[in-house]
């Protein structure tokens, strides 16, 4: 029978209060160190620090896909909560976006150490069982913390179980020293996980390898004179060999048919490197075992006509893809007309041009969802939500062979992606042509902001593209400090003076 947890974490980092759904007895009712008490035990509050992991894809479309040249929202008559992220506003210091994208990793990182202080060999006698639990919650951490690390730069450094006392005393760490748990959560992961991964949504040690190549490649990045993402280090051959070693590794391939990469009907397929799993039970209420996604990208005036229930981008905020981005398709892309709606039939009966994002809808040849695959309410679509695809790991070998410059390499790679694409060869691609057709490629996944910020190009591709699309002239330009976000405010006032805020925010 599955049971509720409530998880009340009061520390200095204000961790939010959580429900997740997870077939254990409510810890509030047992201490920690009398919970894990067996093997099963163990399996099912690893399974909470999956839970944790719900919200990434939420964090990923909103401050990397809706901040990036992908999405244009004019959002003049609203006061959405995503209209100041995407037009580079100084006062995101209480948007609820910004504040959910520190807390929420870190319930899961609380969850992680708590495990990770937990497990022993008296509890969990069988060594493969032991190592394969301790790796899983490994690169869980590390990838709560490597979004962490993207976001905000530098951040409070927590790898086992505190006090809100002790808490009180942790200041942020530099970029660098988060990196540091990163790698070596992953090299830990790597060592002891399988091969192959014991289930769909679990990471295996070529998994984590593969993340641990994009790590590489981020630190690899420039640091823009900030304390971000970007360290201006060359880990670039490092993260070379572990991309060719899932590629070698024989386990991913080849999927013929972009849309059936995305679609709930054929799901961790073999382009799907890690994603992180959905489920709609037909149930309905935000439970935390579907995904909202979907409805963060419709339209609300298609929904009323197409949908079932309530819910989508609103009228006064609505969430459209980039022109320059909807003219960039060349007209035989199939990754435009799967990805992309461009009109809709409104509910006054009258056609709308204002595009939207479908990629995650499974629609049929009516622009409709496929019944059999609707939710009940708009918290729980399940389709899978892509973390790291075999075409990404590619296209990031790709990214470091440019720096020798172009090759028939590279261009093998990015024309076998034009290919799928319906579209055909080019010759000598350089950066430019690869982040372009990493941006048709990855729509809708949350990639493109990391990309340019990874290549740095940001700034001036940014700025390039507000002064030809920002036709409101609600924009601010682009500049370094918007790299990564501000920390809430709520964060600053527990103990003024712990933090110090980032730049460029007020």
């Amino acid at each position: 029978m599955k049971k509720y947890i409530l998880l009340s974490l009061l520390s200095v980092l204000v961790f939010s209060a959580c429900e997740s759904e997870l077939d254990q007895a409510p810890l509030s009712n047992r201490s920690a160190a009398d919970f894990y008490e067996n093997e099963t035990d163990f399996e099912q509050a690893i399974v909470g620090v999956y839970n944790a992991i719900k919200y990434h894809s939420s964090a990923q479309f909103y401050l990397s896909e809706v901040r990036s040249d992908n999405v244009y929202i004019a959002g003049l008559a609203g006061v959405r909560d995503w209209i100041p992220v995407t037009n580079f506003s100084r006062t995101l210091v209480t948007n609820p976006i910004v504040r959910d994208a520190w807390n929420d990793p870190y319930v899961g990182i609380l969850r992680a150490n708590t495990v990770l202080g937990q497990l022993n060999d008296n509890v969990v006698p069988d060594q493969t069982t032991r190592e394969r639990m301790e790796g899983e919650v490994k690169f869980l951490r590390a990838f709560f913390y490597f979004d962490l690390v993207r976001f905000f730069g530098g951040v409070p450094l927590i790898d086992k179980i505190i006090t809100p006392s002790e808490a009180l005393e942790i200041s942020r760490a530099t970029p660098q020293e988060v990196y540091d748990l990163i790698v070596a959560d992953l090299e830990s992961a790597i060592s002891l996980l399988p091969t192959t991964p014991p289930q769909a949504g679990r990471p295996s040690s070529v998994v984590a390898k593969a993340l641990l190549g994009k790590v590489y490649l981020t630190m690899s990045g420039p640091t823009y004179s900030i304390e971000g993402p970007g360290l201006g280090v060359d880990m670039t051959s490092q993260a070379l060999t572990l991309f060719n070693d899932v590629i070698s590794s024989g386990q991913f391939g080849d999927v013929t048919d972009y849309a059936t990469i995305f679609n709930t009907t054929s799901e961790n397929n073999k382009d799907i490197v890690f994603a992180i799993q959905n489920i709609n039970d037909g149930v309905g209420g935000d439970r935390g075992i579907g995904t909202i996604l979907p409805t963060l990208m419709y339209h609300e005036a298609w929904a009323r006509v197409h949908l079932p229930f309530a819910g989508g981008s609103p009228s006064d905020g609505i969430v459209t893809p980039s022109n320059e981005l909807l003219n960039a398709y060349e007209s035989a892309d199939v990754r435009d007309d799967y990805s992309i709606l461009r009109s809709w039939v409104d509910d006054t009966g009258g056609l709308s041009n204002d595009a939207m994002i479908v990629k995650y809808l499974d629609l049929d040849a009516d622009d409709e969802p496929i019944s059999s695959l609707l939710p009940v309410d708009r918290f729980n679509w399940g389709v899978d939500f892509p973390v790291i695809r075999y075409t990404d790991v590619l296209m990031m070998k790709a990214e470091i062979l440019l720096k020798s410059g172009p090759s028939q390499q590279v261009d093998d790679i990015v024309n076998d992606v034009r290919a799928r694409a319906g579209l055909g060869t080019v010759s000598n691609v350089d950066l430019d042509d690869l982040l372009e057709e990493r941006r048709k490629e990855f729509f809708g996944e949350g990639l493109r902001f990391h990309d340019l910020v990874r290549t740095g190009k940001v700034i001036d591709i940014i700025n390039a593209w507000e002064d030809v699309d920002d036709t409101a002239g609600v924009m601010n330009p682009m500049e370094a400090n918007f790299i990564i976000y501000p920390i809430n405010q709520s964060q600053l006032e527990v103990k003024p003076g712990l933090y110090e805020q980032n730049p460029g925010y007020n």
